[in-house]
């Protein structure tokens, strides 16, 4: 049986050598290692040997099948090497210089996006995403906004009509991030530490805002949480993120969701507080809004208020990333001209 390997192997390696293309080589592996191959078929007399006779064949059966997968595979290669020599010769000068490949790079609000990710991930949040599609539960109703709430006209929000179904005004393109956060907490318990990055969709359209936006939102939910909480976080945040020694402050403000609820803003990292263009001379940006998770949100997400508290910020990718690029108008971002996408170099 060794020697009808053998032989095989030889008959194997003479056919190779005639092998011209891809065809002919896999129809010659297929009549010696395929299914039915006569090399696969010597296999089937081993139940008829002793055990001595059937490990030296053993041995010799796989010696002899690599030698032909590595054939296959070395002919294989030569055929190709070949093909892309022939395509060359059809070409009379090459020595001409290639074309530059031109070379593309991130969009600067997924630059922005990517690091606030990265430097809330640093701090212990976890990043979350969600539909852009929602249902006006998680949109509206979870987050204590009441029935005759501005938010919840056209006017201010986009509606979207379920397919067969035109009467139907529960579903939504979300108007922010928070359903992430409702989703959240329904889905664990606390403690719940993360941020919500997204797309966000309003009516609003002129010189400083537009239809399609993007925002990041951070929530915190555990035992004992206060304003201390997030007054420290957003300075962790600032310092992280432009750089150390950057004040924060909190002014009263309010949003159906929290209670009571705050502006933060932070102290210019242009000027640091000495006054300049970006800050309009104030030594003050303003960031977003934020505030402790008012109890009628925890409660209706199967949270205890009496036991947990929490705290919620939001604010704009789209300001920061013009903060960070001074970018001059919100529209570039928007309406990928390549003459602004290629001062963003990677």
């Amino acid at each position: 049986m060794p020697d009808r390997l053998q032989q095989q192997l030889e008959a194997f390696e003479r056919a190779l050598e005639g092998v011209r293309d891809e065809d002919s080589l896999y129809a010659l592996q297929v009549a010696y290692i395929g299914r039915k191959g006569s090399i696969s078929l010597l296999r089937r007399d081993m139940g008829k040997m002793s055990p001595d006779q059937r490990k030296q064949f053993g041995v010799e059966f796989n010696r002899v099948k690599r030698a032909i997968e590595a054939g296959i595979e070395t002919r294989r290669q030569f055929l190709s090497d070949d093909a892309r020599r022939r395509e060359l010769e059809r070409f009379e000068d090459l020595t001409m210089p290639p074309r530059r490949p031109e070379f593309g790079s991130l969009h600067p609000l997924t630059r922005t996006r990517r690091a606030l990710a990265s430097t809330f991930r640093r701090m212990g949040f976890d990043v979350e995403d969600g539909p852009h599609v929602e249902h006006g539960r998680y949109n509206f109703d979870f987050l204590n906004f009441l029935p005759d709430h501005p938010a919840r006209d056209e006017q201010d929000t986009f509606f979207v009509e379920p397919r067969g179904d035109t009467s139907s005004r529960e579903l939504v393109l979300r108007t922010h991030t928070s359903p992430i956060q409702v989703r959240t907490m329904l889905a664990r318990t606390p403690p719940v530490r993360i941020i919500a990055l997204g797309t966000v969709f309003r009516r609003d359209e002129d010189r400083t805002h537009s239809p399609m936006f993007h925002q990041i939102e951070g929530l915190y939910v555990d035992r004992g949480v206060t304003m201390a909480d997030l007054k420290a976080t957003l300075l962790q945040f600032t310092g992280s993120f432009f750089g150390p020694g950057l004040d924060v402050r909190l002014r009263p403000s309010f949003f159906p969701f929290v209670e009571p609820g705050a502006e933060f803003d932070m102290q210019c990292p242009f000027c640091r507080g000495a006054r300049c263009v970006v800050c309009k001379q104030t030594g003050w940006i303003e960031l977003g809004g934020s505030g402790m998770v008012h109890p009628n949100v925890l409660r209706d997400c199967g949270i205890d208020p009496a036991v947990y508290t929490g705290w919620a910020f939001g604010f704009g990718l789209d300001r920061m990333t013009m903060l960070l690029h001074d970018v001059p108008k919100l529209r570039y971002l928007f309406e990928g001209d390549i003459r602004f996408l290629e001062q963003f170099p990677c």
